[in-house]
């Protein structure tokens, strides 16, 4: 197998260079090479693993890679632990370092394996779930990073790895995406990895559909940068056929070994809901609210009438060091460890609810996206109430019209917007009622939550209590993350290359715009 071979150099390079060496650098040879070849039932497990641990499954590296910076920028959470600086929009560089490496040098070998092995044995439904599953987990990183290594990844002979510009890795996702599609569409009578597909049991039909609607993601990511290949890609998504209902949407699904990380961390006791949520959810009298987040200990402690409670962001260190937990809004019961009455819940990945949001952004371009913007905007709201059960038809219809806006998190704060449920005339209010409730969707999908702030400025955000970055204003959008230091040390040619490069203009800063970040 050509790949293999360059493993172990892989390893290498992408190792963060720090003490946790040994637990973070999974073997990515826990196969024997000529069996992985030879079983299915061995690829099946390698494909379950690519999945669970590129969405950073584990619960250290969830919280290290995600729940401290993503959830944490886009504001779904704001931290509760005086150390953790991340909400004072530092970026760790220990954490950044184990994240880096926690993709590249477990998730990345694993997916490389699959990718390989079933090219070779020609087993084209699998090889097309494991592109689809490759062009997820890198869109992830580099709507972290920007230009990061992957087209050469696997397929060189080199030392260094290049980096690839994030204008050429988004156009790669989409001719990766066509070929898996069309392997899709040839065998849809097939399955492949049915005991191993933690997402879909190996039903081709469904992850032709996940395809489509990733495409879509991917193609209103770009609108604001190239709206012509945005368009031609959104309408080739929702022509091949989208998610429709809840039954197609796309979870990791989880085990006694493999477990939800949130089940964990939230015992933890590191953070809580933000300020901006409680403005939004509490304004809207939002029924999703006690499915996301539990009434705080201490009951009202603003005089609302409502005992959930929202922390503002970027609390100093000396207001950290009074405890925040009993007196702000902890995750809901769901959420939480099963011994405390959590369910271990699945991964989530992306929804239906999401799709429409979508389309109902593209349809405010006036593109062909099946409805027209109110329409799709309705049924994004209608299905997120379904699928958290949180309505009956009468009372999300009545949601749905409400004049209901969001409120003040404390007395003396002002809204952290004005905008109302009910679709507006105003073209940009639309644009931030479609991702106000897309964000609120998608909770806890905190990495696409933050792309998509950073996308459009939506929803608007309080201002944190303080920022320690000299690069970022309290008031500000963290823009992206800064290399990570272990690249400098093995690989420096490469990503000092991709910092002068254009996208970047010598600018490695958290304020630095990504290339699609153009709005």
């Amino acid at each position: 197998m050509k790949n293999i071979s360059l493993f172990l150099v892989m390893v290498l390079l992408f190792a963060s260079c720090t003490g946790d060496f040994e637990e973070t650098n999974t073997d990515p040879l826990a196969f024997a090479i000529p069996d992985i070849v030879e079983s299915e039932l061995l690829q099946g497990q390698a494909f379950a693993q690519a999945q669970y641990t590129s969405m950073f499954g584990e619960n250290w590296r969830y919280q290290i890679a995600q729940n401290l910076f993503a959830d944490i920028w886009c504001q779904y959470f704001a931290t509760t632990a005086s150390g953790f600086d991340s909400d004072r929009y530092i970026q760790v560089g220990n954490w950044a370092d184990l994240a880096w490496s926690s993709f590249y040098v477990q998730s990345l070998p694993q997916i490389i394996l699959v990718e390989d092995a079933t090219e070779e044995t020609g087993n084209a439904v699998g090889n097309a779930m494991i592109k689809i599953w490759k062009v997820n987990a890198f869109h992830r990183m580099t709507d972290y990073w920007g230009p990061i290594p992957y087209l050469e990844v696997g397929n060189t002979e080199l030392e260094a790895i290049p980096y690839d510009s994030q204008e050429d890795i988004y156009r790669s996702f989409f001719v990766t995406l066509d070929e898996a599609v069309a392997q899709l569409e040839a065998n849809l009578d097939q399955v492949s990895f049915t005991a191993g597909d933690r997402t879909y049991g190996g039903d081709a039909g469904k992850w032709l559909k996940f395809a489509n609607s990733l495409r879509l993601r991917l193609a209103i990511r770009v609108k604001y940068v190239d709206p012509v290949l945005s368009q031609t890609e959104a309408e080739k998504a929702v022509a091949a056929g989208v998610f429709l209902t809840n039954d197609d949407n796309a979870y990791v699904s989880v085990d006694e070994v493999n477990r939800n990380p949130l089940e964990s961390i939230t015992d933890w006791g590191e953070f809580r809901m933000s300020a901006t949520m409680e403005s939004i959810l509490e304004g809207y009298e939002d029924p999703r609210l006690a499915s996301y987040f539990a009434p705080a200990v201490d009951g009202d402690s603003d005089g609302d009438g409502s005992a959930y409670e929202g922390l503002l962001n970027g609390q100093t260190k000396v207001t950290l060091e009074t405890s925040q937990n009993d007196s702000h809004s902890d995750m809901a019961t769901l959420y939480i460890d099963t011994a405390l009455g959590g369910i271990n819940p699945p991964m989530e990945v992306m929804t239906a609810a999401e799709v429409y949001f979508l389309r109902a952004e593209g349809a405010l371009e006036g593109w062909a996206m099946g409805g027209s913007p109110e329409e799709l905007y309705e049924m994004g709201i209608s299905t997120s109430m379904e699928d958290r059960e949180a309505g009956d038809p009468v009372s999300i219809a009545a949601y749905i019209a409400s004049s209901n806006t969001p409120s003040a998190y404390e007395a003396g704060a002002e809204p952290i917007s004005d905008i109302p449920v009910a679709f507006s005339a105003d073209p940009e209010t639309q644009l931030e009622q479609i991702i106000t409730q897309k964000w609120i969707a998608i909770y806890p999908n905190g990495w696409e939550a933050w792309a998509e702030l950073r996308r459009t400025g939506y929803p608007k955000q309080y201002a944190r209590a303080q920022s320690d970055n000299s690069d970022v204003a309290a008031d500000e959008i963290m823009r992206r993350m800064v290399y990570v230091s272990a690249q400098f040390d093995t690989n420096s040619e490469s990503v000092n290359a991709a910092i002068a490069g254009p996208e970047l203009n010598g600018a490695d800063l958290n304020s630095t715009r990504l290339w699609w970040d153009k709005k």
